[in-house]
């Protein structure tokens, strides 16, 4: 089967809802649903992160980011950072979990590569799409960094799937965006539950257009996108600004500008890059 034959056959079994997902997905899927029940109570949110060690993990190093961690105050311990980071953002960090866990089986050293580079370019986009929603688009932050968190889930799961067609990755990165990205993507976005209006902002980075100042979360999913010092390893928007002048965006928001408030935020998104990965 060559490449193009395997992408039209991954993307139709996913369009039957036929996804192969590892078996710890499905219980970080419960977990995340349970979590997402409004009678759950903190305590018992603890007690279901808890039981996941990369959660947990993750959790109490968000709460102690510059972000979330406003008075200087360090938790180490699991309720407390609940209480802390609120119920959204333990959503993000489920979400986070599930895609990591998605390449949890590729060895394959270029393919690992790969995962671990479009890993590091999510987590920048995850942490830049928090920074710009809440400073600069008035966005809600937590549903923007869950945003950067699943934009390329559907690249993991092509990842997850690729020792099962040798080559999927070496041909052009067109053929990704023609044959996978939108249908895989969209599957594997609904399979995980991600709302609607998280998926139109995922559909329109695919599309490429946006509003500078950001209007919506896709303009500001698409300005992270673009200033992610870490780029996707799988392919380049064609409409993508190139990384030299994302480096030269910049637009005037109040009293400030776009590159005077990312100055300001930069220990924010460091620390919230660093938490993510």
């Amino acid at each position: 089967m060559d490449r193009l034959e395997a992408y039209k056959s991954i993307a139709a079994q996913a369009s039957r809802g036929e996804l192969s997902f590892p078996t710890n997905v499905d219980a970080t899927l419960k977990l995340q649903r349970a979590l997402n029940d409004p009678d759950c109570h903190a305590d018992t949110a603890a007690r279901l992160v808890q039981a996941e060690p990369l959660l947990a993990a993750r959790t109490v190093a968000i709460a102690n980011s510059v972000a979330y961690n406003r008075s200087g105050n360090e938790v180490t311990n699991v309720r407390t950072a609940v209480q802390r980071v609120g119920f959204r953002t333990l959503n993000a960090l489920g979400a986070a979990v599930i895609v990591r866990q998605l390449d949890s089986k590729i060895t394959e050293p270029t393919l690992r590569a790969k995962a671990n580079q479009l890993w590091q370019h999510s987590a920048h986009v995850a942490a830049l799409s928090q920074v710009i929603a809440r400073r600069v688009a008035n966005l809600d932050p937590e549903t923007a960094m869950f945003a950067g968190i699943v934009h390329e889930v559907g690249g993991f799961y092509m990842l997850s799937r690729a020792d099962e067609f040798p080559g999927l990755f070496e041909g052009e990165p067109d053929d990704w965006i023609e044959h996978g990205e939108q249908i895989i993507g969209r599957c594997v976005l609904q399979r995980l539950g991600v709302p609607a209006p998280v998926m139109a902002a995922i559909e329109a980075l695919w599309v490429g257009m946006r509003a500078l100042p950001p209007e919506t979360l896709g303009d500001t999913l698409l300005l992270a996108n673009d200033l992610a010092p870490v780029p996707s390893p799988l392919y380049e928007r064609a409409a993508a600004t190139s990384r030299q002048a994302a480096a030269t965006i910049d637009f005037v928001i109040g009293d400030g500008t776009l590159n005077s408030i990312l100055e300001e935020s930069a220990a924010e998104v460091s620390s919230l890059t660093s938490a993510l990965i």
